[in-house]
């Protein structure tokens, strides 16, 4: 299918540029599946290297108010700030941005030596970078792992078509829940993601208190639970 809009093509003479590192191209690029993230990781290298100083970030609401970047992110059926919020996430869960957020905004860096130091002494309390004022603000901390970033740590490379089950489960259970669902299925030698949906299954079905799947308790517990006139024991 031909494009909509055809490119005139670059002018002539000096054209600026956007400095994007060769890792890019020889390692991460391969392994960004989803289109909406690869137009926002593109698009935030432009966005910093227009910036000045040795500390670059964005927060989420210079991005969800750029108007070229949310016309690239329409998708049928779906709002473009949705759409960028995701492509957000992917992005973090990846490796590529650096997440930091506090009661207010949320900020985002490229995953580079300077802004991981960067970022460990803002922190620790040890740097307060001039201009940043939203940075001095109290309850900064760093993004608690999503479910994107446990799965890819703990079970293996994400697939398309289970992405779609994990972005249902985070919406649908605590974050504190989900991680230590993943903890146990490790601890155990589980590494699936069917075992870790049947620990939040169970878990939000059964209370989640005082036991966890697999364990005598568990067992005796729902045995002796909804099913104890079927069951023999």
């Amino acid at each position: 299918m031909p494009p909509k809009k055809s490119f005139p093509g670059f002018p002539e003479g000096a054209v600026r540029t956007t400095a994007i590192p060769d890792v890019f191209f020889a390692q991460l690029l391969e392994s960004i599946d989803d289109l909406a993230e690869l137009k926002l990781t593109l698009f935030f290298f432009w966005l910093i290297g227009r910036q000045k100083g040795s500390l670059r970030y964005l927060t989420h609401s210079q991005l969800g108010e750029d108007s070229t970047l949310l016309a690239s992110l329409k998708f049928p059926g779906r709002k473009p700030e949705d759409v960028l919020s995701e492509a957000l996430e992917r992005a973090v869960s990846r490796g590529t941005l650096i997440h930091l957020k506090n009661e207010k905004e949320s900020f985002y860096f490229i995953n580079d030596a300077p802004s991981r130091r960067a970022v460990a002494k803002i922190l620790a309390g040890e740097f307060t970078p001039e201009g940043a004022r939203d940075l001095k603000e109290p309850g900064l901390e760093k993004e608690r792992p999503n479910i994107f970033t446990l799965y890819e740590e703990n079970i293996g490379l994400l697939q398309p078509l289970i992405a779609e089950e994990l972005r249902e489960a985070q919406a649908t259970y605590p974050a504190a829940w989900i991680e230590e669902a993943f903890t146990i299925a490790v601890k155990k030698n589980r590494r699936n993601w069917h075992y870790i949906q049947n620990i939040l299954e169970r878990w939000a079905r059964e209370g989640k208190e005082g036991f966890e799947p697999g364990s005598e308790e568990s067992r005796y517990r729902y045995i002796r639970g909804k099913y104890a006139d079927i069951v023999k024991h």
